[in-house]
């Protein structure tokens, strides 16, 4: 199961059991991180896909972010932050000195997929869906990085605003309140043009 359907399904990573055990494991013994590894590669390749411009990049930002967080485990704190926000802090971080040194544009296209998988509708109704989706991929092109960011580690990475709280620095009822309205102008906006 992926990031977002694991949100969607509303299953929580922090809530599982072994989290707690897992990170003491690996601050003592760098061979255990690889659990650590293997529960959170694929929602951090997933929010990086998206903030960059190809695969190769992606993987080579997801190989950093994990190669940088075993260096940094014995610096983590239990408790101060989620292991998850920590973690995605360091691919927020990766991702935006990727996004200054190259100026690229985000791949938004993933996202809408990710969010919309591929099903079996009728011809015409595939039309229609693709129309809409390059709507929406209109929209959220022309929002501010800020709020792509906030978008992206909600609906690639799976995290909960709690979560991202951690890793952009607000507060969790700010990260709400911004998710809120940035739905709502897409919503709206969406709603005009359509």
């Amino acid at each position: 199961m992926d990031g977002v359907a694991a949100a969607r399904a509303g299953r929580n990573y922090e809530d599982d059991g072994d989290e707690r055990s897992l990170i003491l494991a690996a601050q003592g013994d760098p061979a255990a991180f690889g659990m650590l590894y293997t529960r959170y590669l694929d929602r951090i390749y997933s929010f990086l896909r998206v903030r960059t411009t190809s695969e190769e990049d992606a993987a080579d930002l997801t190989q950093q972010v994990f190669t940088q967080a075993l260096a940094a485990l014995p610096r983590y704190k239990l408790g101060e932050a989620p292991f998850s926000a920590w973690l995605f802090r360091i691919a927020h971080n990766l991702a935006s000195n990727y996004y200054r040194q190259r100026r690229t544009t985000l791949s938004w296209n993933l996202l809408l997929e990710k969010m919309h998988p591929a099903d079996y509708r009728a011809p015409d109704e595939g039309v229609l869906l693709q129309e809409e989706l390059t709507l929406l991929r209109g929209l959220t092109a022309g929002l501010a990085s800020e709020k792509q960011e906030l978008l992206a580690l909600r609906f690639s990475a799976g995290l909960t605003s709690r979560e991202i709280s951690h890793v952009v620095n607000k507060s969790e009822a700010s990260v709400q309140k911004q998710l809120t309205r940035i739905l709502n102008d897409l919503r709206a906006s969406y709603k005009e043009r359509n």
